[in-house]
């Protein structure tokens, strides 16, 4: 079933592919609400998309989703559609930088416990609303990981973990449990250096959002479908092919 008609939260909305994802989406008819810890960033991208609605929050903060939420439950109590895209990365060596506990708590925090967090926040008033859909994006390092992030695999794989979990526990309702799990793609996140493979976050998101449209659950964008194929005949080949790029 093709998105269209709908009120949709998407994290990490104001660049990459969270803003192609907002771009796209209103293309479709439907009511966006980006969030974002930068109000610089979200103000652009308002700019690009007047139409897109903005809410600054750093969801890495439980405060501050908890305010979101009230926020949302107010001023849009309609939203029948949660898009988990926020994410960072940190590429070190875990034994040898000093900070590598901080920076995984950052990770995790945005990664795995905020979209856990905004599900349970949100779900009370997206199920209470006509074809509710969670969406999270994860990647296909959920199943390769790549060994200069080692923390982005592992929250990663968690919300992967989380979601299918997720889908079995309320099969009964008529919530859609979706996954997205992309490839490499040419965004901010690269720095202006995006390794060759990348796709266009344009591609990325059109094919994402055709694969929902034919109800599949657990999405895997271009070249992730040859990435879960390998790890699954040859995990040990996979392993070293990731990491060689």
């Amino acid at each position: 079933m093709e998105i269209s008609n709908s009120t949709i939260v998407i994290t990490g909305g104001s660049s990459g592919l969270g803003l192609e994802m907002c771009r796209q989406l209103i293309e479709k008819g439907n009511k966006v609400i980006a969030c974002s810890r930068s109000l610089e960033k979200l103000k652009e991208a308002q700019k690009q998309l007047p139409d897109l609605v903005v809410y600054k929050c750093d969801i890495a903060k439980e405060s501050e989703c908890e305010d979101f939420a009230e926020w949302l439950r107010i001023n849009y109590p309609h939203i029948n559609v949660l898009i988990n895209n926020a994410a960072i990365v940190h590429k070190i060596h875990f034994m040898n930088d000093p900070f590598s506990l901080e920076k995984m708590v950052d990770e995790f925090s945005v990664n795995l416990n905020a979209p856990i967090r905004l599900i349970k926040l949100l779900y009370p008033f997206l199920i209470q609303n006509p074809n509710p859909k969670i969406i999270n994006i994860t990647t296909g390092l959920v199943y390769v990981p790549r060994a200069t992030y080692p923390f982005y695999n592992a929250a990663k794989a968690g919300l992967h973990s989380f979601t299918q979990v997720l889908r079995e526990q309320l099969k009964q309702e008529q919530v859609k449990i979706i996954e997205i799990l992309f490839p490499v793609v040419d965004t901010p996140w690269h720095k202006g250096n995006p390794p060759k493979i990348a796709i266009s976050p344009q591609k990325a998101v059109s094919e994402m959002l055709k694969s929902i449209s034919r109800n599949q659950t657990e999405i895997r964008i271009a070249k992730v479908k040859l990435l879960y194929f390998l790890f699954r005949i040859a995990p040990r080949f996979a392993f070293n092919k990731i990491n060689s790029l």
